[in-house]
């Protein structure tokens, strides 16, 4: 699986040193996409192939071998196992590499190419379109910008070092129709990808920008790290399932000792067979109760931030959570949940999506529905009362399960499914007000 950090952004910018130092740093795979155009531009302009001969120019891409290699911290490029690092940067080149990479073909055979290339491992690509075109799915999408003006001061200073006679102001016209030229592309234009991260470059130093663009991968490692943790499902060993009995026992306990709970309807939830079962979410603790005091184990729906807590990320692979990534359509997640009923188990999942989300004004979410309906198992609404204050009651009612068979479809339409999630939302609210106005009315013979 591979880590793929894109960077896109107009000549000068700082890209090449930004992805060379962070390559090192980071230990990361540079590949210079811009590099590799370089390369077919000289090799066109060594066989002397005019810019109207596309054809050949198509066709001379399938004889090139292009390799990078870091050699003592320094990306150096081969084209048919000849050093070219140096020619590819020179005046003619720079000039031609437009043309070249604007011809469609060529771009289409060096996308393959350069998608090759990051095939399997964790690599940091700079060009014009690597966040929009090339790796439109990149973990990491960053896109550096600086004026025209600075951009020429940059690759000036860029060109003495390297021994490149070129004066600031060719260099800035050079850089200024490179820009419009980039930017009118047919294909693979240079723009800013909508989920990209955009850095201004202008008044910043070289290090200034690295640790921004660092923070930014770094945050994206941790996150997919702990999204591997989350989706990671651990083994049903002996320990395990001991480690379950032992946990749900001593939660059992504590829960009545600090609340007077009180359980209805626990006939409705059958021993055996799939079940979906829908409550209310109006507490922390409310999930907890429905594990609890369920005889089956449920597997709750929740979401994948509860994995980034290492106690909660602990219970959660005891008890199987499955992890969702709300705002998204995580399929892996729907996956898991598919399975799960398959299986013949039991998925717990809060239609409200947030806690107290209908007293909040919100509607009652789908997924409970989706899953009902693509699977044909049956729902029990749970109703749970209380207020959750310390030795107050707290009542769990399990509803009669119900069963929405006759609109089951692998692909529901959002009409039934709305209709389908708000009578599973009635249900569980009629559940509750029956729960507190029990509660209410004890109270009231305790008081009189």
């Amino acid at each position: 699986m591979s880590f793929i950090v894109a960077i896109d952004g107009p000549s000068g910018t700082g890209k090449g040193t930004i992805t060379k130092q962070i390559a090192k740093e980071m230990k990361l795979t540079n590949i210079d996409t811009g590099a590799t155009y370089r390369c077919v531009a000289l090799a066109a302009l060594r066989k002397q192939i005019p810019l109207e001969e596309k054809q050949r120019i198509i066709d001379l891409v399938d004889t090139l071998s292009i390799d990078m290699k870091q050699e003592k911290g320094n990306l150096m490029i081969f084209l048919n196992g000849e050093d070219v690092s140096k020619e590819i940067r020179s005046k003619e080149v720079t000039s031609f590499v437009p043309q070249v990479s604007a011809i469609k073909e060529v771009r289409l055979k060096m996308v393959d190419l350069q998608r090759k290339m990051a095939n399997g491992k964790d690599v940091i690509m700079e060009g014009r379109d690597i966040t929009t075109y090339v790796f439109p799915k990149a973990d990491v999408k960053i896109y550096l910008d600086a004026t025209a003006e600075e951009r020429a001061k940059r690759r000036y200073k860029q060109n003495k070092e390297k021994g490149i006679e070129m004066s600031y102001e060719e260099v800035k016209e050079s850089i200024e129709k490179r820009d419009k030229a980039d930017q009118e592309r047919e294909m693979g234009a240079l723009t800013i990808a909508p989920d990209a991260v955009v850095i201004d470059t202008t008044n910043l130093t070289i290090r200034q920008v690295k640790q921004k663009v660092k923070k930014i991968i770094q945050k994206k490692q941790k996150e997919i790290k702990i999204k591997e943790r989350a989706y990671r499902e651990r083994p049903n060993t002996k320990w395990k399932l001991w480690e379950q009995k032992v946990i749900k026992a001593f939660m059992g306990a504590l829960y009545r000792l600090f609340y007077r709970v009180e359980i209805r309807g626990e006939e409705n939830v059958a021993k055996e067979g799939p079940l979906i079962i829908c409550a209310n979410h109006i507490n922390y603790l409310d999930a907890a109760a429905i594990v609890i005091f369920t005889k089956r184990k449920v597997r709750f729906i929740a979401k994948e931030d509860l994995y980034r807590i290492r106690p909660l990320s602990w219970l959660g692979h005891i008890f199987d959570v499955i992890p969702v990534n709300r705002g998204t359509q995580d399929i892996e997640s729907m996956k898991k949940c598919v399975k799960a009923l398959k299986n013949g188990e039991v998925l717990g999942i809060f239609p409200e999506g947030t806690r107290k989300g209908i007293a909040r004004g919100g509607k009652a979410k789908t997924g409970a529905a989706y899953m009902a309906l693509r699977t044909g198992t049956k729902v029990v609404p749970v109703g749970i009362a209380g207020s959750f204050k310390l030795f107050t009651k707290v009542i769990v009612t399990y509803g009669k399960p119900i069963d929405y068979t006759e609109y089951t479809s692998k692909s529901p339409e959002k009409e039934t499914l709305e209709k389908v999630a708000n009578e599973i939302m009635e249900q569980i609210i009629m559940l509750t007000n029956q729960g507190s106005s029990c509660i209410i009315t004890k109270e009231k013979n305790n008081i009189s």
